[in-house]
């Protein structure tokens, strides 16, 4: 009996206030092993970005979709994080050319796929698939804040990684608010009303 093909599924970014929300899916290979998969929340950003590594190097398939500020603002976090999910199983059948026998999901809900599909709640801490999923999401997600923090240097993305930390929030009030901003997101709509009040 040929082995099931389980593809585990999970995001970063749902609670920053700039940048895209990340999805990753991926279906690890059995021969393969890797040491170490959990929670990328518990992981250090160097033990992430090694393992990051080593799940693109062994895994069978994997693959790293996201929404953009706009897309969240315009269909709300939850919405635009199954849309992610969504993209990257997607994403990953068209680039690998397999059919997982069923999806994995981190949390409580699961996107709208075709495919047989399980929501586990706290599934990346449980399923090995699904911490290879939370790795790389964290990692791509990361990396998008390097990247814009090279373009908007007075905000400190590299730091807090759009995370409502009080330097972000004072330099939101300071600077001002920009395009990769979640506009929905209750600091950001409190700064503009304000400053509609002004």
């Amino acid at each position: 009996m040929a082995l099931q093909i389980i593809c585990g599924v999970d995001e970063a970014g749902r609670g920053p206030l700039a940048g895209a929300v990340y999805a990753a899916a991926v279906v690890l290979n059995p021969e393969r092993p890797i040491l170490g998969l959990a929670d990328s929340k518990k992981l250090s950003e160097k033990k992430r970005d090694l393992l990051s590594v080593e799940i693109k190097q062994h895994a069978l398939a994997w693959a790293i979709a996201s929404c953009s500020a706009q897309v969240i603002d315009d269909i709300n976090i939850l919405q635009a994080s199954l849309l992610a999910m969504q993209r990257a199983i997607e994403k990953l059948q068209q680039q690998y050319h397999i059919t997982p026998d069923l999806v994995q999901v981190d949390g409580n809900q699961c996107p709208k796929i075709s495919l047989p599909c399980e929501a586990i709640v706290q599934g990346d801490s449980k399923v090995q698939a699904i911490s290879a999923a939370s790795i790389l999401a964290k990692v791509a997600r990361d990396a998008e804040l390097y990247a814009l923090d090279k373009i908007y240097p007075q905000y400190g993305f590299a730091k807090h990684k759009g995370y409502p930390t009080a330097f972000h929030l004072k330099m939101l009030a300071v600077h001002g608010i920009t395009t990769i901003h979640r506009l929905s997101y209750a600091p950001v709509k409190k700064l503009i009303a304000q400053h509609t009040q002004l």
